[in-house]
């Protein structure tokens, strides 16, 4: 295939291990140019050395000055960016009333403001070309939101709002906008909230629910978590449709938690005190 009929794509949140990284083989594995960004090129190193299929790059989505720079090189080289995939995100765990208002912020810096900031600065290209999809990762928890996680659900359920009206939005524009919506998917993000977790401070109205609410870190990340590669080949051939759904969501507990939407409350809080153990 000439490059030049390559669809490029550009995927935030690479991180080996990762759902980003996963996404990245799979694109590749469909012909696509792909753009994988973190905000290391080590902590995505295997991408690296192989020009025909990646062009990693170093991107830090809290950052405009960042994000200006990547997309810059991006349509110097390439001259188009057909394919957004918003997937860098934070978890945080912890009971609302004593998380750091810090750590919510930076939450919601990251996996809200992040990707708008992302958004905002690729649709001016996209809109010129009358097409494009912007492909934005949300979560299952947005469902049925339980405890210990309320403000990573929280931000996600913002990203949801604001995807259902980008799909609105710009599609004046012929810019396809695809919610993604995985379950329990396996990845590094256990690990990564396990270590911001470690750095909360002491509970103190919460403290003899310290062992619930620390298993509520690696929730997803249980022996039959849907594996990250099977996420994302079932996911790009959804997005690389010509008319791509408006909703996809795929992984273990997307249909449970689907269910768990549909619930009167008083049955969805029952339930979800016995998964979490509140």
């Amino acid at each position: 295939m000439n490059p030049h009929d390559k669809q490029v794509v550009l995927i935030t949140g690479c991180t080996t291990g990762g759902i980003g990284h996963a996404l990245a083989l799979a694109f590749a594995a469909e012909n696509c140019l792909v753009v994988p960004t973190a905000r290391s090129l080590r902590s995505m190193a295997d991408l690296d050395g192989d020009p025909s299929r990646f062009f990693p790059q170093e991107l830090d989505v809290v950052s405009d000055e960042s994000v200006r720079r990547v997309l810059s090189l991006v349509l110097d080289k390439f001259g188009r960016i057909d394919v957004v995939v918003n997937n860098a995100g934070v978890q945080c765990v912890g009971p609302l009333a004593e998380i750091p208002i810090s750590s919510m912020e930076h939450t919601f810096n990251t996996n809200v403001f992040g990707t708008m900031r992302l958004i905002q600065a690729v649709v001016p290209h996209m809109a010129s070309r009358k097409k494009g999809k912007i492909v934005n990762v949300g979560s299952v928890t947005v469902l049925a939101p339980g405890p210990w996680a309320g403000a990573y659900t929280a931000s996600k359920a913002a990203l949801h709002a604001l995807t259902d009206t980008l799909r609105m939005e710009l599609g004046l524009f012929g810019i396809d906008v695809i919610n993604v919506v995985p379950g329990a998917v396996k990845s590094n993000i256990g690990k990564s909230a396990l270590n911001s977790y470690n750095s909360m401070p002491e509970w103190k109205l919460y403290k003899q629910f310290e062992e619930s609410i620390r298993l509520r870190a690696s929730l997803s990340q249980g022996p039959k978590s849907t594996p990250s590669e099977e996420f994302a080949k079932k996911t790009v051939a959804a997005v690389l449709k010509k008319n791509p759904p408006s909703w996809f969501s795929y992984g273990q507990y997307s249909t449970l938690l689907a269910i768990l939407f549909h619930l009167p409350l008083f049955i969805k809080d029952f339930l979800l005190r016995l998964i979490i153990k509140c």
